[in-house]
């Protein structure tokens, strides 16, 4: 069993913690993707682990044995894990499956294991048709299944991946999700994935754990990530969404701009005093832009389209609402309403998510 525990995990680089007080608990099996910006401490977490770095504070276990501690630490040769760059860091003068065998030649493997187990693994990665290719001739996607391949055959307790697919065009990154996440579905490898795009998050990941400045935002499935997120830099990470801050009237209304909308989403997380700061979080797409005024008043607010664009297959306009703040409203293409226009925005109760103030 390769179950991942950080336990109060820290590194200082100086006076700086780049990772701080990280406590999170990896089953065996699952793919967990640290998400964040640039410099939040996920990668950082990943060399941590892998044992390149060595921890300030806190412990790292896999499977029950302690890997790091401020006080010992295995080398990385030890840990049974394959990591995987943005580079691939393939051998260019190696074929595919001379580049697939080398680790089991390193480990010493008899002749015929190693042609079963590598011939196994290309033609689960769909690589069967290249074994005699060399990187230099390959696509970027092929030498991305190549380096997974590489790293799968060597049967790891932990597989562990640095934005591995940063540098693929939008296409093949779409495809390459994919293909992770089928692979880590035969293999089953417990599976630490460093992204900063929540697209690879969302389609991979069992858990997703959202990083800010070095700790835990939040950490759930991606439906719960998506759909409850706890505090603004979440909710505006995860998805586009809307921030509207205003007062507080009690755990399920507040007042935005001289409107109190109700927040059947969810209380209040973080509670308070009636009249002190809140804010909520809707997307885009939940919210209703209406050209007439409605009889009902309820979650109703006026605004005046700021600028409209054509995307195809929706609407995206920018409207603004009395207080000033601006919000992003995403509608059916065939919704026309001109810049300038007054209009009124109905924000569904459902899908008005309090937030964390």
């Amino acid at each position: 069993m390769a179950a991942v525990e950080l336990r109060g995990l820290t590194k200082r680089f100086g006076a700086l913690a780049v990772v701080d007080g990280v406590s999170l608990d990896i089953a065996h099996g699952q793919l967990v993707c640290l998400l964040g910006p640039s410099g939040c401490g996920k990668t950082t977490i990943l060399r941590l682990v892998a044992g390149f770095l060595e921890p300030s504070d806190g412990e790292i276990a896999v499977g029950g044995r302690l890997v790091s501690s401020p006080r010992r630490s295995l080398e990385p040769q030890q840990r049974n894990m394959s990591m995987i760059f943005q580079s691939y860091a393939l051998w260019p003068h190696m074929t595919v499956f001379e580049n697939v065998a080398y680790g089991l030649r390193l480990r010493r493997l008899p002749g015929e294991t190693i042609a079963r187990r590598v011939a196994d693994m290309l033609r689960t990665a769909r690589l069967e048709a290249l074994a005699d290719r060399y990187p230099g001739d390959l696509s970027g996607g092929q030498q991305q299944r190549v380096a997974l391949a590489r790293a799968l055959v060597v049967e790891p307790e932990t597989l562990l991946l640095d934005e591995p697919l940063s540098n693929l065009d939008a296409n093949l990154r779409e495809e390459m999700r994919f293909e992770i996440r089928r692979l880590h579905d035969r293999y089953r490898y417990t599976t630490i994935y460093v992204t900063h795009d929540q697209a690879e998050a969302m389609t991979t990941a069992d858990l997703i754990v959202v990083m800010n400045a070095g700790r835990i935002e939040q950490a759930g499935p991606p439906e719960e990530i998506y759909y409850r997120p706890r505090s603004a830099f979440v909710a505006q990470f995860i998805g586009g969404t809307n921030i509207l801050r205003g007062r507080r009237l009690d755990d399920r209304h507040m007042a935005v701009a001289g409107t109190t909308l109700a927040l059947d989403g969810g209380a209040d997380p973080g509670g308070g005093e009636a009249g002190s700061p809140a804010a909520i979080s809707i997307r885009h797409h939940d919210i209703k832009l209406l050209a007439a005024k409605p009889a009902s008043p309820e979650n109703i607010v006026p605004a005046r389209i700021a600028r409209q664009v054509f995307l195809g297959s929706a609407r995206d306009y920018l409207v603004e609402i009395a207080d000033g703040s601006q919000m992003r409203v995403v509608t059916p293409a065939d919704q026309s309403i001109a810049p300038g226009s007054a209009v009124w925005l109905h924000l569904p109760p459902d899908r008005c998510r309090a937030l964390a103030s």
